[in-house]
């Protein structure tokens, strides 16, 4: 692993990290000065197809960046100001989906995002 993938890896480590890809090169250069932003991006290019990392994308907003590839989870997001937190809500959302609903389609997967104001948001 190179000193510039490490970086980018350093950067995106923790618990409801959802960077977007200039953030991770803002943190990165902190790191390591002479990382370039073509660096950052195809890094983060190669993690995501790799499965590492997943690629989130809610409403108009950048692309952000989850290290948290290998536990399922939903989204929680902010309408305000777009904060994104990992819920792990109960139950099995693929099981929750009646088959007069699945047209023909073998489901393989289901992406869940709730909507609301945060905290910080809310009091502000």
């Amino acid at each position: 692993m190179t000193a510039q993938r490490r970086v980018v890896a350093e950067v995106l480590d923790g618990d409801h990290v959802h960077l977007t890809a200039d953030e991770v090169h803002s943190r990165a250069v902190a790191k390591l000065p002479e990382i370039s932003r073509a660096t950052v991006y195809n890094t983060l290019g190669e993690l995501v197809s790799l499965g590492e990392v997943l690629e989130v994308a809610t409403d108009k907003r950048a692309k952000r960046y989850d290290p948290n590839a290998h536990r399922p989870h939903h989204h929680l997001v902010c309408a305000r100001c777009g904060a994104i937190r990992d819920v792990h809500p109960t139950g099995n959302p693929l099981a929750d989906l009646p088959d007069t609903e699945r047209f023909g389609f073998t489901v393989s997967d289901v992406e869940v995002t709730y909507r609301g104001v945060c905290p910080n948001c809310t009091s502000a």
